[in-house]
């Protein structure tokens, strides 16, 4: 079995340029987890780059080997340093956990 975990965000603030710096530091910080998290089996990271007026502003689609791995990666140090700034500069979030 995979875990998918898929997170859109949308940044909070209301300058686009601000939005778009925050967007590339949550993309740097969550692509830095790559072979720290040693749970994560693939993990994809981008900022929008089209539609800023409708689209939210980064994706992350991850796999996993299961809930086990999942719930392990959340309470990584390294994700919970990068959750810590994430969570300063959102205003949304939204997720979906799939099998594949």
């Amino acid at each position: 079995m995979t875990l998918r975990h898929v997170v859109l965000w949308k940044m909070a603030a209301a300058d686009a340029s601000q939005r778009a710096a925050h967007a590339a530091e949550v993309t740097r910080r969550l692509r830095a987890l790559e072979g720290v998290v040693p749970q994560i089996q693939s993990i994809a990271v981008g900022a929008n780059s089209e539609y800023a007026d409708v689209n939210w502003d980064v994706t992350l689609v991850a796999d996993f080997a299961d809930v086990a791995a999942l719930e392990a990666y959340q309470v990584h140090p390294a994700h919970e340093e990068a959750a810590s700034y994430i969570r300063s500069v959102v205003g949304a979030r939204a997720a979906v956990d799939y099998t594949l």
